[in-house]
């Protein structure tokens, strides 16, 4: 091993930060960021130095919250726009329209929420909205998650078969399954109630705005129905 890099190990181990090893032995700070890539106990003194740096620097803490909260808002911004952009051809696909109706009766709206999440007990409502993903919007299958909700008396490999063969889900796209616990009525689900899962800010702006856009639409469409 380098003369350099057994002494950069040494400094960072008392606890040096990148700038003080590299102002003493003259390595780029690049080179030392590759050095401790792959070193947890490094990681661990960079979160502890962060974390002293912001109590010291409250204003420049303040500073990089600010910048970033700026950085993310245009962002999602730009998810918007693009969002605005495909609705004018998507808005007349009968299966873009399903997707959209499903999300705004059953989907996860929060926006503060980057998960794009549709629960239902109909597999024929899980599907479409399955379809809507991945045919409408071209998302890959390796990105979207499910996981059921089921009775004590229902067996789980049973169930995920079930709702496999149902929805177009692959088995190895489902999650742990949960029970419910305690008793459960005699008039129920017999299989259950399925969550279908992507974890996207980028979705999750654009089904979003595609909602309050197709909402628009409908009041505007309703209000010149009255008028005639």
């Amino acid at each position: 091993m380098r003369k350099d890099k057994i002494e950069a190990f040494a400094l960072r181990r008392q606890g040096k930060s990148y700038s003080e090893i590299s102002r003493t032995l003259n390595v780029p700070k690049s080179t030392l960021a590759d050095w401790f890539s792959r070193e947890n106990w490094s990681k661990v003194i960079r979160d502890r130095l962060g974390a002293l740096e912001s109590l010291a620097f409250p204003q420049k803490l303040a500073a990089i919250q600010k910048a970033n909260k700026e950085r993310w808002g245009a962002k999602y911004e730009e998810y918007r726009a693009m969002a605005i952009r495909e609705f004018a051809s998507l808005k007349n696909d009968p299966l873009f329209l399903a997707g959209i109706m499903l999300y705004w009766g059953e989907g996860e709206k929060q926006p503060r929420s980057s998960v794009v999440r549709m629960r239902n007990s109909e597999p024929e409502m899980i599907r479409l909205f399955y379809l809507f993903l991945t045919k409408i919007l071209g998302i890959n299958a390796s990105r979207i998650s499910a996981w059921l909700l089921l009775y004590p008396d229902l067996i789980d490999p049973v169930q995920k078969n079930f709702w496999s063969k149902a929805t177009g889900i692959s088995l190895e796209q489902f999650k742990k399954s949960t029970y419910i616990k305690g008793g459960h009525p005699t008039k129920r689900l017999s299989y259950g109630v399925c969550t279908i899962v992507i974890n996207s800010r980028a979705l999750k702006e654009r089904v979003l705005k595609w909602l309050e856009l197709y909402q628009d639409f409908l009041r505007s469409h309703a209000l010149k129905m009255t008028t005639e």
